[in-house]
């Protein structure tokens, strides 16, 4: 399975003994994953699993072990479009690994934001670019979405929103570096 991250933005939001969280994983954005390794990910290049249905879950740390919403139990809907796709889950929080995530991101630890996906036969364009090369994503299955600490994407950042407290006036607290997180 190869795990990436891309540039995007979580939402959270606090609604009585649930949090939800709206995302926006954006198309298109390149970056660099290691020195002369550069990679983007396609518009709608998930869009085989999402358009049929099929199960994916939002999880924290890339851990099946940590789910926080998945599309099965009805917490998790992902909407798919040429520009960015779009994430929205709504989380009880009656999980410890549910509470820790929130406290987490709450201080500042959890920032990132990162697909789990295997990219299908003919799925990528390799191109040369000097010393290094460009891989562009252009088909993928997508199985889960991760709030982690550190993005393969150094621009992968989850910002926090709520109603009811002042996570909303917090600043990001530092950079995300990128971070080769190539699984096979």
């Amino acid at each position: 399975m190869l795990w990436g991250g891309n540039l995007g933005a979580l939402e959270i939001r606090a609604e009585g003994g649930s949090t939800r969280l709206r995302a926006r994983f954006p198309y298109g954005a390149e970056t660099e994953l290691a020195p002369g390794r550069r990679e983007v990910i396609a518009a709608r290049a998930f869009a085989d699993r999402i358009e049929a249905g099929e199960d994916i879950h939002l999880l924290s740390g890339h851990d099946y072990n940590k789910p926080l919403a998945s599309r099965a139990a009805g917490n998790l809907t992902l909407t798919d479009g040429d520009d960015a796709l779009t994430i929205e889950a709504t989380i009880a929080d009656g999980t410890t690994w549910a509470r820790d995530f929130l406290a987490a991101h709450a201080g500042g630890l959890i920032r990132g934001l990162s697909p789990g996906f295997r990219v299908t036969p003919e799925g990528e364009r390799i191109e040369r670019r000097g010393a290094g090369v460009l891989r562009t994503i252009t088909r993928a299955a997508l199985f889960e979405l991760s709030a982690v600490t550190r993005p393969a994407y150094p621009s992968a950042q989850i910002e926090a929103r709520a109603w009811e407290t002042h996570w909303d006036r917090l600043p990001y607290r530092g950079p995300a570096y990128h971070l080769n997180r190539w699984r096979v």
